[in-house]
């Protein structure tokens, strides 16, 4: 987009412009949400440009945007600067109110036995998107159990599990409801007919005073 040239100064501080107040980046410019959840992997909030250098001095190497927005000023801002630093930037989206696709759990299985570590990974917040890809992370890469892994969707990352963003606790809650006491692992049971992302989220009930909050006062993305 034209606007978001960073070619021209003129550019480059609508890009800022835009992404400060529209992206909401104000917020995030002295708390990233970051946590190490492994010695290879950290989960953040969306970095600016000058957080990514921060990171790079701290050994990060690849860069994972779990938020598309692929004609965004975050986007524009994020893929400039990983390219001036020489981090390697991915892109895999993924929603926060939604049972992820089994391609969607395929791709995250395959993204982190491919990614080169030490990485970071983000979505807006650093909450929900983050959440459930860090308890991919930590079953398919680590080892944990779901029922371990799930400690990554916890309200010490933010995540509200009241609001509609729930439906991501909800989607593991009935593995360990339906696959697990079956003697299912979390894959063979997203592989079988059990594993019904449509009929998840029609029967995943999400409270009044979350969805309130998710949606009208912290407008989660």
């Amino acid at each position: 987009m034209a606007e978001f040239d960073l070619s021209t100064p003129g550019g480059r501080f609508r890009t800022y412009l835009d992404y400060l107040w529209n992206d909401h980046a104000y917020l995030r410019l002295g708390f990233q949400n970051a946590h190490w959840i492994s010695e290879e992997l950290v989960r953040t909030n969306q970095p600016w440009p000058h957080q990514l250098a921060h990171w790079k001095r701290h050994g990060i190497r690849t860069v994972i945007n779990l938020r598309g927005g692929f004609e965004a000023s975050f986007h524009v801002l994020e893929k400039d600067a990983c390219e001036r630093l020489g981090l390697r930037m991915v892109d895999f989206t993924i929603t926060s109110r939604e049972v992820p696709s089994r391609e969607r759990v395929l791709g995250a299985k395959r993204l982190f036995e491919t990614v080169e570590y030490p990485a970071l990974m983000h979505c807006k917040s650093g909450a929900d998107r983050a959440g459930i890809m860090s308890v991919f992370y930590m079953h398919f890469r680590q080892g944990r159990t779901i029922r371990e892994a799930l400690d990554q969707l916890h309200l010490r990352y933010l995540h509200m599990r009241a609001g509609k963003t729930g439906v991501l606790d909800y989607t593991f809650e009935r593995y360990l409801q339906e696959g697990e006491p079956a003697g299912m692992a979390f894959l063979e049971w997203v592989m079988s007919a059990a594993y019904d992302p449509a009929g998840i989220k029609a029967d995943f009930r999400a409270q009044w005073w979350g969805t309130m909050l998710t949606e009208r006062m912290l407008r989660r993305e």
